[in-house]
């Protein structure tokens, strides 16, 4: 599309501000944590951050790359025999035995919910096929996802080398991209699981270490809890309500559990998930041949509050048409783009395509009047 808007000059700008339904303005959220982050899920806005990007130890929480590469592996149902190094691994451990046989899915169980310490090394040791090729893998899914102040030496977070680190931030966006995966959804989100003991006559029985989806907050859809000496509490977790999606991280934290529970309130209280631009035709758009014909196929959802209630603009470029664009089959497929603009920041884009659609889709979803601006700038110079 961009090669496009090199050659091609810019036939119509549409500017719309968008008057949003008043929310409570925000606040300043001290958090007992040295590190923290409050993250929207699906647009990965940072709506409140104290030393994001700080290189920390970071325990237990480590075990969320440890569970999604498990996932990801497409092994979950094999069984995977437990060895010596697994057993002898010292903290949190599910306490499994040497040449135990337990299935792939059921390891991840315990290290997310008992964050066992010897259900990490079992899994790296499968998945990876030893410890440093499992440790490979962190690594490389860390700079697939972006964590650019993080590296990993061990599939657990014990404190056995100072080459493992992360922040705040990054261990929010290896949330948001676990929780893509419906299997890490719903294994963070088990408060109890059983699992079958291939050496006794009884099951396992895991209950979840997090209180927060436990006991304390209703809201609270998953996460992982963590500690070591060196680290201190570490803890992540995910809440969804009135369809906003937020991931909390702290790093370091006396009262982890009331800094995520403050955290969450006072962004619920604040933020609505607003519906800027949503899927169908642009009724905005009244000149030929584009009118009645172009369409937004993917709706556009921000977190806003009050304070930015007359901040939100889009902005609509149009393809100048050529002389030999007569009938659909002569029009490209995409045919423009939608920027969205937070004050003067980008915060979202979507493709406008040619062809007909069903509804409009520029709009706001709090119920109250919005404001329209319109303006057309023509005829601009061959090379835009």
């Amino acid at each position: 599309m961009n090669f496009l808007y090199k050659r091609i000059p810019i036939f119509l700008i549409i500017l719309l501000t968008i008057s949003l339904y008043p929310a409570r303005s925000n606040a300043s959220l001290p958090v007992s944590a040295h590190s923290a982050v409050l993250v929207e899920q699906k647009s990965g806005r940072v709506i409140y951050e104290h030393n994001p990007h700080e290189k920390s130890r970071i325990a237990s929480i480590t075990k969320i790359m440890t569970a999604i590469l498990a996932i990801e592996s497409g092994k979950l149902d094999e069984t995977v025999t437990i060895g010596g190094q697994a057993v002898g691994t010292e903290g949190s451990s599910l306490y499994l035995k040497n040449g135990e046989k337990i299935k792939l899915e059921d390891l991840t169980y315990g290290l997310m919910l008992r964050s066992g310490n010897d259900a990490a090394v079992a899994i790296a040791e499968y998945v990876g096929g030893s410890l440093d090729g499992f440790i490979w893998m962190m690594n490389r899914k860390a700079e697939e996802i972006g964590m650019k102040n993080t590296h990993f030496s061990n599939p657990h977070g014990l404190d056995n080398t100072k080459a493992h680190y992360s922040t705040a931030y990054d261990m929010a966006m290896l949330t948001r991209y676990a929780m893509n995966n419906e299997t890490y959804r719903k294994i963070s989100g088990t408060k109890v699981h059983r699992a079958p003991n291939s050496m006794e006559s009884w099951d396992y029985v895991w209950r979840n270490k997090n209180r927060l989806l436990t006991q304390l907050y209703e809201y609270c859809t998953g996460g992982k809890t963590g500690y070591t000496k060196l680290a201190k509490r570490t803890l992540v977790t995910t809440a969804s309500k009135d369809g906003l999606d937020l991931v909390a991280v702290t790093l370091n934290a006396s009262d982890d559990w009331n800094d995520h529970i403050y955290m969450y309130e006072s962004a619920f209280k604040e933020y609505k998930n607003t519906e800027i631009l949503s899927a169908g035709l642009i009724k905005e758009v009244k000149k030929s041949p584009y009118k009645g014909n172009v369409h937004i196929k993917h709706t556009f959802y921000y977190p806003l509050n009050e304070k930015e209630q007359n901040d939100i603009t889009v902005k609509i470029k149009l393809l100048k048409p050529e002389k030999h664009w007569k009938s659909k089959e002569d029009f490209p497929d995409k045919v423009g783009m939608a920027k969205v603009y937070l004050g003067r920041e980008l915060i979202g884009t979507r493709s406008i395509f040619y062809g007909k659609a069903r509804q409009t889709s520029i709009r706001q979803s709090w119920g109250s009047l919005w404001k329209e601006t319109f303006i057309y700038t023509m005829g601009l110079k061959k090379h835009g």
